[in-house]
């Protein structure tokens, strides 16, 4: 119908005339319609005929739009990252790293939730987001999870004295008004074990729901606080840039506080190309962090 003849439709198909008409016929026999008739020797397109290349030609750039589509894919030029983190990694960590990898993929659309690690290990469990940045967990058989070995930081108000230790232990601690996570939180209990084993009071003036909230307490000289890894990180980058807390200094903690972190992603659900990149960026950059933060407070 394109070409107005059964010989040039042949040529641009590559193909011979016999095998036009063929085709044509056995097209007619299956949808039971008659889609030519010839007409002073040449064959002319009936009304049903007329429909079904405006069907056709439909189905032929919704297959063309799906092509591309998957190319992008492909090319990680198109998809959608749902993402689920811990209030300590959305408050700066997520969409900075989320930031940094979309940039140049703009048809790529992201959803970033906060929740508590427990609710992120459900939520992944249910295969309902494609990533999950949480406390690690105890290992389950719907998700699979890359571990990082991380460890809280003591931020200390630049003007105090201790801020010259290289490392802060309970004993420069002792009586010391400290801010910590709630008392629910692993660091909490962890924290308050070193300060019995060490024999030393233990002063806690502000429980927090993230260390983020704390940073301005220490700034304002009213206490040291247990920080993670990456809300002391981005502290520091924030201070570099003129932009945060300029005030504190972040010291390693000794007996070690453990902070591990985890990446979730569902066992059940393959996830997409572009959602499995994020992951590989994402772990990158966590440890990347931890490099950083380690030969700073060398």
């Amino acid at each position: 119908m394109r070409s107005g003849s059964i010989s040039e439709a042949a040529r641009t198909l590559g193909r011979t005339q016999p095998a036009v008409s063929s085709t044509i016929a056995g097209l007619e026999t299956e949808l039971e319609l008659k889609l030519f008739v010839r007409e002073q020797g040449r064959l002319v397109p009936t009304p049903e005929a007329e429909f079904f290349l405006e069907e056709a030609e439909a189905i032929l750039k919704r297959l063309e739009i799906s092509k591309r589509t998957l190319r992008g894919l492909a090319n990680r030029e198109h998809g959608q990252l749902r993402v689920a983190g811990i209030p300590e990694a959305t408050a700066d960590f997520l969409p900075n790293s989320l930031s940094k990898f979309i940039a140049d993929k703009p048809s790529v659309k992201v959803a970033l939730a906060s929740r508590t690690s427990a609710e992120i290990e459900e939520l992944i469990a249910a295969q309902q987001f494609d990533i999950g940045f949480a406390e690690t967990p105890r290992a389950r058989n719907s998700f699979d999870q890359i571990d990082f070995d991380l460890e809280c930081m003591c931020a200390i108000p630049a003007t105090d004295p201790l801020a010259s230790k290289e490392v802060i232990t309970p004993t420069e601690l002792d009586g010391y008004p400290l801010a910590l996570l709630h008392s629910e939180h692993r660091s909490h209990r962890q924290t308050l074990a070193r300060f019995r084993d060490a024999g030393v009071r233990f002063n806690q003036r502000f429980e927090l729901q993230t260390a983020w909230l704390g940073l301005r307490f220490v700034e304002a000289g009213l206490c040291a606080l247990m920080c993670d890894m990456i809300t002391a990180y981005n502290a520091q980058e924030k201070g570099r840039l003129g932009m945060g807390p300029p005030m504190i200094v972040f010291r390693p903690f000794r007996p070690r506080i453990q902070n591990s972190l985890s990446i979730l992603t569902p066992t059940h659900r393959p996830i997409s190309i572009v959602a499995k990149d994020f992951c590989d960026f994402l772990a990158a950059e966590v440890e990347s962090i931890r490099t950083s933060m380690i030969k700073r407070t060398a």
